[in-house]
């Protein structure tokens, strides 16, 4: 354990080291180089983190994370309302949007089915998925399921394609262009886009 001249610098960089990824060496260097910048600066970087976690919502429509009730992406009239991608979380929507290949609505899981981990169903956004397709499904063409391929990944698209058979809306799921067990946010633009273009239908992955 390090020992400080100061203990406001002892306890910065304690917090600093709760952050993931962050090692106490890592913690120091980010508090040293905020101790370097003038008191307008580091007033900035404070009041943004305050007014992030204070003003910070949920879409009502996909659980994205958004400034108002609806996202900037429900409420674009320059998207495609008739397709939704279903995906884990915030990540995987930015990494999907950085393709440049997918340009309709989302909905945000906020998870994947683990009971490794005590997740299931209801941890998860699944009966709003359900509600929404089943309110809109004169509207709705496909539901993309964009989910990491892993273990736990494809028991949620099985899980998912249960429960929205009853609408009949096409349901499909991103191509293995990305490898098994791969995370979505850690696959490259290309590799995404292609996945996402080359999408089959989700009947064709499971055994009739």
């Amino acid at each position: 354990m390090e020992t400080f001249s100061s203990k406001l610098l002892q306890a910065a960089v304690e917090e600093f080291s709760r952050l993931p990824g962050i090692g106490r060496k890592t913690a120091l260097r980010l508090v040293l180089h905020l101790l370097k910048q003038d008191q307008e600066t580091v007033a900035r970087f404070s009041d943004t983190m305050l007014r992030l976690r204070q003003e910070v919502v949920y879409c009502r429509q996909c659980h994205n994370i958004s400034d108002q009730d609806h996202c900037e992406i429900c409420r674009s009239p320059r998207r495609d309302a008739s397709l939704i991608c279903v995906v884990e979380d915030l990540r995987d929507v930015i990494a999907i949007e950085n393709t440049g290949q997918y340009h309709g609505l989302y909905h945000v899981l906020g998870g994947i089915i683990s009971p490794m981990d005590g997740i299931g169903p209801a941890d998860l956004t699944i009966e709003s998925l359900v509600e929404r397709v089943s309110e809109h499904k004169q509207n709705i063409s496909e539901v993309i399921m964009a989910l990491s391929t892993t273990m736990e990944g494809d028991t949620t698209n099985f899980f998912l394609f249960r429960k929205l058979k009853p609408f009949n809306v096409k349901v499909s799921v991103i191509a293995r262009g990305i490898a098994i067990g791969d995370e979505l946010e850690y696959a490259d633009e290309v590799t995404l886009g292609r996945s996402i273009i080359n999408r089959t239908p989700y009947e064709n992955m499971i055994t009739k």
